[in-house]
């Protein structure tokens, strides 16, 4: 299993607004420029209203980019049905909606993701109290606290997911927690501070040109941008 880069913040470009006439060169871009990760949102139409990608598109992913860490985030109802398509599509992360299992079959889908070989993440909706996380502290590889509503990329942050972040970190010091919406260079600090280590970045990053993306990655990090 292909598991998370060493431990620093990690920067996850959200190809949801990379251009999808040339996908495999954006992507493979940011990572060029310093991106550690690929977020990959799947959506039905139905837990989230929007119709996006699917398992053909992390398969396309893998084989141009066979040594990237592909994070797959499924707003959808019935995650369960899609362990294995994205398993076999060359997957490293599978993190679903807590909001769309029951809490026994949370524990089963985890268990399915980690025996299919990827690392199993838990999402959570801005409305969701951040208490809805503690039964799977012992068994998720990572935490998803979303700072918009799922749906459409370029929405406005959501404040609140800050606290909920603090909260979510002091009872989970040693798990990864990514925040997913709404994040730039000018709110990116606060989220680290709050305890994020794996922000996600759509339009903030790929509405930028090509070459101002690499400072962009260093100001999501907390690096010097000049370097």
């Amino acid at each position: 299993m292909k598991r998370f880069p060493p431990r620093r913040t990690l920067i996850a470009p959200s190809i949801l607004s990379a251009d999808f006439g040339r996908m495999a060169d954006d992507c493979t871009h940011v990572l060029a420029a310093g991106a550690d990760l690929l977020h990959i949102d799947v959506m039905d139409g139905h837990f989230a209203p929007n119709l996006t990608m699917g398992p053909d598109m992390c398969k396309a992913l893998r084989r141009h980019l066979p040594a990237t860490y592909l994070d797959v985030h499924l707003m959808v109802e019935h995650p369960e049905r899609f362990v294995r398509p994205f398993a076999s599509a060359g997957a490293n992360l599978f993190t679903f909606h807590v909001e769309a299992s029951s809490l026994d079959d949370a524990f089963r889908l985890i268990d399915a993701v980690h025996a299919a070989g990827m690392d199993a993440g838990v999402a959570l909706n801005p409305a969701t109290p951040v208490s809805t996380l503690d039964p799977f502290i012992a068994r998720a590889d990572l935490f998803l606290v979303m700072s918009v509503n799922p749906g459409y990329s370029g929405q406005a942050f959501i404040p609140e997911s800050i606290n909920k972040t603090r909260q979510l970190r002091a009872v989970c010091p040693n798990i990864r927690i990514q925040m997913d919406g709404g994040l730039g260079p000018y709110n990116a600090a606060t989220a680290r501070d709050a305890g994020c280590d794996v922000l996600v970045a759509g339009s903030a990053l790929f509405r930028l040109p090509p070459e101002n993306r690499a400072v962009c990655i260093r100001e999501l990090r907390g690096e010097d941008s000049s370097v």
